[in-house]
């Protein structure tokens, strides 16, 4: 099928077969003559075939039995000289062949290639495995497949052409009792085609799975070494095998199938001969003729129709089920398309990639869907367990500044897990831009940074375009100055310098982390406690960056000044949950009030620091702090003595 000729509109009954038969339509008319070719040379088989069966009958009627034998030795000797040119049509048929296979390999590769780059060009940068696929393993399968089958249908066609051509020059009462059983046979034959179809179908997109899935991991293991999710990796790995050990199992049950068939074919024939040949032999069917028919049987016609069910039966099949995946035009946009680095505003919901038109008036404008949405959602760690969310909604707008506040072990980090697809909901709904949450999607949506920030040996530039390869120097530059790496760059030296994490503090670990995913920019950002190691000013610098990029920003905060730089808080002690301004919430929420209350402003915002400089300054902070009245810390969820640096400061109340 060849990639650049137009596709013509498509029958009604759309099915793999026919779509696959339309789309070649075109390539084998623009290849009349390698096929004109193909069968020129074939008809030496043709030849070869008839006077291998009709040569032994007249040797036995005209010669041997007719007292004869030097005729009978040269209708022998033209049958066995029938056998030269074939071997010269092989040779011929090869040659042809290429022309017929290799511009179809070329042809699915450069579909498979302008599929790919198309979907990097319009859904930024995204490269499907299912192309990487199609170019190194769907497209050999294809070339193989299609070389085989041409082999075969032409072997067959000539073949069956001669032997029947040869019976009927014989006695054409033979084929009365030669046809029924070959007609049986390929109708059982036939009729196990569209469940071999449907499985083969079924085991090519459990390996696209599965490949996909080793795609994610290849490109994840750091991730997931530092969430320490590999129980949970190996346990959805080997689902994925086994649903495509399940498919290549059922592949093989149905190809068990095709053994009866085959036998009614090449097996059934020459016994009813057989049977038949007294009542044959006296209706005037003589010896000679008897022989050459089971000469065609067994030596031509019953080895050409178990190869051509053979080859339909296996590699025709996967043949169909492969070139049906290709002839679907480039592919449309995913549920969710991934979001675009650095994009002004997120898709319309349930919309696709468009080009740019003018702008349409206000009135006309849909408004953007929610980056994010919790609607009655609960989660308990435990069947038995207190739910520490309790049919919770919440609504994230894109470019939203959502801050979320609570005494330790009230749900703060729960919360983020939830949000983050981390950690699936007991009851209820999390949705990401109006679409049910998906862990393919999870890279392009959201970015959730923990108190405890990972960090990689390697050049700081790598640990800063982790999440974004394709970062230029300059946006890197940008990124550092916004959140405030310039002291651990001047301090290393260059982007290109070697980050040894065990040297780096846990404020520059953080800092570093902060900078990789501003320079990501996703839809939706989460810090969890991510700044709890920066001096107040530090962490103020590094919100306020995170806060201009476009995408929605939620900060569980350590500090109460968090929340009084978002535009909504809320505020968890628990199930019971209150969310709003903070004006609002100083009217509604006892306990936002009893937080507020104790909370000072720290000297180190008018000073304008960097990480907390020593236990002295911590230890003030916690003096001015004291506690709520419900005996939490008042500096929302903070509660051991950090050694490196002096700051209050516990690891979140629930694993992340």
């Amino acid at each position: 099928m060849k990639a650049n000729v137009p596709t013509a509109p498509r029958p009604r009954r759309d099915t793999a077969l026919r779509r696959v038969a339309w789309e070649a339509r075109p390539f084998l008319r623009a290849r009349t003559g390698a096929v004109l070719r193909l069968a020129g040379w074939s008809l030496l088989e043709f030849a070869q075939t008839f006077l291998s069966g009709y040569g032994v009958a007249r040797a036995l009627d005209d010669g041997f039995l007719a007292s004869r034998p030097a005729t009978g030795l040269c209708w022998l000797a033209v049958a066995a000289v029938a056998v030269l040119p074939s071997v010269l049509a092989a040779r011929g048929v090869f040659g042809r062949l290429a022309d017929l296979v290799e511009p179809l390999r070329d042809g699915l590769v450069r579909r498979a290639v302008s599929r790919a780059l198309g979907g990097a060009l319009g859904r930024s940068g995204d490269v499907s495995t299912r192309s990487l696929s199609q170019v190194t393993h769907q497209s050999e399968i294809a070339r193989d497949g299609w070389a085989g089958l041409v082999l075969t249908l032409r072997s067959f066609a000539f073949t069956a052409a001669g032997a029947v051509t040869g019976l009927l020059a014989l006695a054409p009462a033979l084929l009365l009792i030669v046809l029924p059983p070959l007609a049986v046979g390929a109708a059982l034959f036939l009729a196990t085609l569209p469940p071999m179809a449907a499985r083969q179908r079924a085991y090519l997109a459990a390996d696209e799975a599965y490949a996909a899935h080793a795609g994610e991991l290849a490109a994840s293991v750091r991730d997931i070494a530092a969430a320490g999710t590999a129980g949970r990796t190996v346990a959805e790995s080997g689902a994925l095998a086994e649903a495509q050990l399940a498919a290549s199992r059922s592949l093989a049950r149905w190809s068990a199938v095709r053994v009866l068939a085959l036998a009614v074919c090449g097996r059934f024939p020459p016994l009813l001969l057989l049977l038949a040949a007294p009542w044959l032999l006296r209706n005037g069917l003589t010896a000679g003729a008897l022989v050459g028919a089971l000469t065609y049987l067994t030596q031509a016609l019953a080895p050409a129709v178990q190869a051509l069910m053979t080859m339909l039966g296996t590699a025709g099949g996967r043949l169909v089920v492969v070139l049906d995946r290709f002839t679907d035009a480039p592919p449309p946009p995913e549920d969710d398309p991934p979001h675009a680095v650095r994009d002004s505003a997120p898709p319309p919901a349930g919309g696709t990639a468009r080009p740019a038109v003018p702008a349409p008036a206000p009135s006309a404008r849909r408004a953007p869907a929610p980056v994010a949405e919790l609607h009655e959602v609960t989660f308990a760690y435990g069947p038995r367990a207190q739910p520490v969310l309790d049919r919770l909604s919440l609504t994230i707008a894109p470019g939203e500044h959502l801050a979320v506040v609570g005494p330790s072990g009230s749900g703060k980090s729960t919360l983020a897990a939830v949000l983050a697809g981390v950690e699936p909901p007991t009851g209820g709904a999390v949705r990401w831009r109006g679409r049910p949450v998906r862990a393919a999607d999870a890279t392009s949506v959201r970015v959730l940074l923990p108190q405890h920030a990972y960090v990689f040996s390697g050049s700081l530039r790598d640990n800063l375009r982790y999440l974004s390869p394709d970062a230029r120097d300059r946006e890197i530059a940008d990124a550092a100055e916004a959140i405030g790496l310039e002291p651990l760059l001047s301090r290393l030296g260059s982007l290109d310098a070697d980050v040894v994490p065990d040297r780096l503090s846990q404020g520059e670990r953080q800092l570093v982390a902060l900078g990789r995913a501003y320079l990501a920019a996703p839809p939706l950002l989460i810090l969890d406690e991510a700044t709890s190691r920066l001096d107040p000013a530090a962490e103020t610098r590094a919100e306020l960056a995170c806060a201009a990029l476009p995408g929605a920003l939620v900060v569980v905060a350590h500090r109460l000044s968090s929340a009084r730089r978002a535009g909504r808080t809320l505020v968890m002690d628990g199930p019971r949950t209150r969310c709003g301004t903070p004006a609002q919430l100083l009217r509604s929420s006892a306990l936002y009030r009893d937080l507020a209350g104790l909370w000072e402003p720290e000297d180190a915002d008018a000073r304008g620091g960097g990480l907390v400089p020593d236990a002295q300054d911590a230890a003030a902070v916690a003096g001015r702090l004291g506690t709520v009245g419900t005996g939490q810390d008042a500096s929302i969820g903070s509660g051991d003595e950090d050694e490196e640096r002096g700051v209050r400061s516990s690891p979140p109340p629930s694993p992340v």
